[in-house]
């Protein structure tokens, strides 16, 4: 019997069963990426440390959803480029076109101030309670999401 501590992240299986949900209805699924050092993307597109990735099928090749690493090749700008984003800092996988899919929570290791942690709830609009204050969209395809007080 595997004890909780050695069992692996539930995040991998959650993001291709979202995945997969996105592309057999028609929608476009994004993930919103967390930036540090550990995460090849084109620097020139991120935007306050966070960068909001198309990965449907249309959009990259060669995408693998693998346990430890989202890998694909993608174009930016018309330039080719090679995509590695480590599983642990995926912020968030949603449809672009109803904001429906989960957040989840990314350690910031690298900065010292504190910011509101993301648990895995609905991004939809109705999901944000009256009373509780939605975060910023970082871009027009970012969905509001709840802030965790």
């Amino acid at each position: 019997m595997i004890s909780a501590t050695e069992l692996p992240s539930t995040r991998p299986y959650l993001i291709r069963a979202l995945y997969d949900w996105c592309s057999e209805n028609g929608f476009t699924p994004y993930v919103a990426v967390k930036v540090d050092n550990s995460v090849q993307v084109p620097r020139e597109y991120v935007q306050g440390g966070e960068i909001v990735l198309n990965v449907s099928m249309d959009a990259t090749s060669s995408l693998k959803l693998g346990n430890e690493f989202i890998e694909f090749k993608a174009r930016f700008g018309g330039k080719p480029r090679d995509i590695m984003v480590p599983i642990q800092r995926v912020m968030a996988i949603y449809a672009r076109e109803n904001g429906q899919g989960m957040a989840f929570p990314v350690s910031d290791d690298d900065a010292s101030s504190s910011t509101a942690t993301l648990s895995a709830v609905n991004v939809q609009e109705s999901a944000v309670d009256e009373g509780d204050e939605p975060m910023p969209p970082t871009s027009p395809a970012r969905p509001t999401l709840k802030r965790i007080k």
